[in-house]
């Protein structure tokens, strides 16, 4: 039995050279600026980009709060391991848990008066990396297509 070289990859669907180095170079640009977000919020404000991800989900949303399974599929970041990512934000008291009133079943993660403040105090630290590492690196014609280009990815993406 014969099987292809190491370095050759089956080819399922065709994908010209042009897109898939548009698509490798989204890849890396989001792995890289991600990294760097990351890390810098980590080292300045030792608090993680997920945790942050969280707080600004939940201050976003009415009332400070999002059910469960709201709050995975509203995360950027890391979907999975949304339940043990909060239980740890609990512990630090940046989120509680409510019981839903009208679904015994359902629960809340709700933002606490702390985490609310923690989110005040680390925003400066995460915007301006955004600004430097992202937004900085396109003028405003640039930008606004770079936004219709993803919302087109979106958009064809969405379940």
């Amino acid at each position: 039995m014969e099987t292809a070289p190491a370095t050759t990859l089956p080819v399922l669907a065709e994908v010209p050279p042009a897109q898939l180095a548009a698509w490798r170079a989204f890849l890396e640009a989001h792995a890289l600026t991600v990294e760097t977000l990351t890390r810098e919020l980590r080292d300045a404000e030792d608090l993680p980009l997920t945790w942050y991800d969280v707080l600004v989900q939940l201050h976003e949303a009415p009332e400070g709060r999002l059910r469960m399974q709201e709050l995975a599929d509203a995360v950027l970041l890391s979907k999975s391991g949304v339940t043990r990512l909060v239980d740890r934000m609990e512990q630090a008291g940046l989120v509680a848990r409510a019981r839903c009133t009208d679904d015994r079943r359902g629960t809340f993660a709700a933002l606490t008066p702390t985490g609310r403040q923690r989110l005040r105090e680390t925003a400066p630290t995460h915007l301006r990396g955004v600004a430097e590492h992202f937004a900085a690196l396109f003028d405003d014609e640039e930008a606004e297509l770079l936004e219709r280009l993803l919302l087109r990815i979106i958009e064809a993406n969405r379940l």
